[in-house]
Formats: C-alpha cells, structure tokens, sequence
C-alpha cells in the first residue's frame, strides 16, 4: 500500500492536476508521509515543495480517502489517497519535479492516474467538478 495525501483544488468547475518531469500522467497535488508526520504536514511540506504556495493548515478539510491499483507499479499494490481542500497563500507554480500545472475535468479521464479517476468521479458526483 502506497499511502498519499493530495491537495485538491477546485477553481471555475475544474481541478489543478501536476506532471512531473519525464511523465505523460496528471496527478492530483501532494505526496508521501516523512516519518512521523500528520496528514496536514504532510499537506503542507508537499504543496510547498510541489507549487511553492503556504497551505493554511487551520483551513485543511478531509474531502475523501480513495483506494485504486497504483499508477505504473505491479497488479495488485495499491494507492490510498487522503484527500484535503484548504485555503492557501500565494500562486501555484511548477516547482521541484513538477514541469507542468493543468486544469482538468472529468473529460481527461485518460490522462490521469487510477485512483484520480475514482477521485474525479467522486468530485463530479459532488457537483463541484465539469
């Protein structure tokens, strides 16, 4: 089990999707625990590195928690995604590893990693996703 936490924000319908350098999928914003960490540090520290903008932790609400096959590694290991909103301060930008911000919808379904799809589904359902 890979265990995750994303960041997810909504803006006009769509939702801001990351690709790293060398990848042709879209993920959702975030990353993998450091020891010891919670899921909003974990928030934190990753929207920082990814999109050098300040999550404000006091403002982190737990959307959902998603399960799919992982993106790229052998059947059968999985991904669990913890999935936050939260206000920030700042601009998203492409930072470390990621080279390119997008916004996306439900329409790009095939550009996106398994358990993004069952997230996306979950948004559209919600109402807050085209």
């Amino acid at each position: 089990m890979i265990d995750k936490v994303a960041w997810i924000y909504l803006k006009d319908g769509r939702v801001l999707g990351t690709r790293s350098a060398g990848k042709d999928t879209y993920y959702l914003p975030g990353g993998k625990r450091e020891p010891g960490e919670s899921d909003v540090e974990t928030l934190v520290r990753e929207i920082r590195e990814e999109l050098s903008v300040e999550i404000d932790a006091a403002s982190a609400e737990h959307l959902g928690t998603f399960e799919a096959q992982a993106h790229g590694h052998t059947s059968g290991v999985t991904v669990r995604m913890t999935c936050y909103t939260a206000s920030f301060d700042g601009e998203p930008v492409a930072s470390a590893e990621i080279e390119e911000l997008a916004w996306l919808t439900t329409a790009d379904a095939d550009r996106i990693s398994p358990v993004d799809r069952i997230i996306f589904a979950h948004l559209r359902d919600a109402g807050v996703l085209s």
